[in-house]
């Protein structure tokens, strides 16, 4: 029973084998898997160690790098108020001269008097314009008298032209029925002829009376232009002597007065003598004269604002010695060009001034509201590098290098200052570059709190 069961050699074999196989199997999918997770893994750690290693890398290389503040240039307000100094100037001012030469005979204005139109101001005696006005008055009388006379005379050629015609018919019928009576032999051949000389005398003396007439014709308009010419001279002497009567072109206040009674005044130029001073002073003025209902204020505005202000504009105006009173001024015109020297637009501004209270000459504070389409950049005065380059910003660039960019500056806030041009707003600046900052510094940025 034992033989009978107990297994052969073979079948041990063949267990033995079996068992073998299973075992060899088993290992191989084992290590196939470790192979496998482990490929896994080095690949999920490899990138991270690498990763790991580079930002160790930047972190040792930062650390060694000098930290610097910066700062983000932002952008400015659209509406901003603008407050320019301004300079108060009469609307209408004029200097008064002589136009007629003579002797001061008296004066009716003084300085700080307000006048109207065509108030009379002063006399001027100036007989030598008087004698002139006569002299032409009495040319005009002459020249009309001749006139009339040619007149006459044309009547009188007039006249004998009809009685030498009336004389040249009746000489002509004579001749032709003298003609008719010789071809019939009543009268004698010397007969017609005697009365055909009569008829070529009376046809000669139609012929100088119509010459006599176009004579006078031609003399009527000879003496009708000389009168005209007397006529003329006649009122531009009258014309010379209205201006003995110096009178206010306009309603203003009297600023100058420059004559006293006495003094000799030629016209358009001469010496006159100064109420004000007791010295005599070469002036060929006799008054000035400004208008203040209405003044004017100059302001010069910055180039990089110019094209914010508008015809129409209003603004604010307030004088320090008024600080109570705020005037309204309107923008009225401007120059329409940039002065090369101070970059700026000459603008001018109207202003009501009914009660007189401003006064031409007066400095003035003009405050402008302004919309701007286009808002430049501000940064801190501080950001800023003045040198040989011009004015210029330290940036830091993605590379974490300084670079310095030429930028132009607009309105100083004190504090801050706006950037017109140079910059796009991305840029990283150094709040507070140094000479340290050189170009190409490798520097790490550090974002300053506001």
């Amino acid at each position: 029973m034992d033989s009978q069961h107990r297994p052969s050699p073979d079948s041990e074999q063949q267990t033995t084998s079996k068992k073998h196989r299973r075992g060899i199997g088993a290992i191989g999918w084992a290590v196939i898997g470790a192979v496998f997770f482990g490929s896994l893994l080095a690949i999920g750690i490899l990138p991270r160690l690498s990763q790991k290693s580079e930002l160790q890398a930047a972190v040792k290389e930062a650390s060694t790098l000098p930290s610097i503040n910066v700062i983000t240039p932002r952008r400015a307000t659209g509406a901003t108020k603008l407050e320019l100094p301004g300079n108060v100037v009469a609307l209408n001012q004029t200097t008064i001269y002589a136009r007629s030469t003579g002797y001061l005979k008296r004066w009716y204005a003084d300085i700080g008097d307000r006048v109207q139109a065509g108030q009379l101001l002063a006399e001027i005696d100036s007989p030598d314009t008087d004698q002139q006005v006569l002299q032409a008055k009495a040319e005009v009388v002459q020249a009309q008298a001749n006139v009339s006379q040619t007149r006459a005379n044309l009547a009188k050629s007039i006249s004998d032209l009809k009685q030498a015609r009336a004389n040249l018919l009746i000489a002509r019928q004579s001749w032709q029925r003298w003609s008719v009576l010789v071809k019939q032999g009543a009268v004698p051949q010397q007969d017609a002829d005697t009365r055909y000389a009569t008829y070529q005398a009376n046809l000669a003396s139609v012929e100088a009376a119509q010459n006599t007439i176009n004579s006078d014709s031609a003399n009527i308009k000879a003496a009708q232009a000389n009168a005209y010419a007397s006529q003329a001279n006649f009122q531009r002497n009258t014309v010379l002597q209205s201006y003995k009567k110096v009178t206010a072109p306009f309603a203003g206040v009297i600023t100058a007065r420059n004559v006293n009674t006495g003094v000799l005044i030629s016209a358009g130029n001469g010496n006159t003598s100064t109420s004000t001073s007791n010295t005599n002073t070469s002036n060929s003025s006799l008054y000035t004269i400004a208008a203040y209902d209405n003044l004017k204020v100059n302001v010069s505005v910055p180039q990089s604002l110019s094209q914010s202000l508008q015809t129409g504009q209003t603004a604010q105006i307030t004088v320090r010695e008024l600080p109570q009173r705020v005037f309204t001024g309107k923008v009225i015109r401007t120059s329409n060009a940039i002065d090369p020297t101070t970059r700026t637009l000459l603008t001018q501004l109207e202003v009501q001034n009914l009660d007189a209270t401003l006064r031409p000459g007066m400095y003035a504070n003009v405050k402008f509201a302004i919309n701007r389409t286009n808002p430049p950049f501000v940064v801190p005065d501080s950001a800023l590098v003045v040198n040989a380059g011009g004015t210029q910003v330290a940036t830091v660039t993605k590379d974490h290098t300084v670079h310095y960019q030429k930028v132009a500056v607009g309105r100083d806030y004190g504090t801050e200052v706006e950037i017109t041009s140079g910059l796009t707003g991305n840029e990283s600046l150094i709040a507070t570059p140094t000479v340290d900052e050189t170009e190409g510094l490798r520097v790490q940025p550090v974002a300053q709190r506001k």
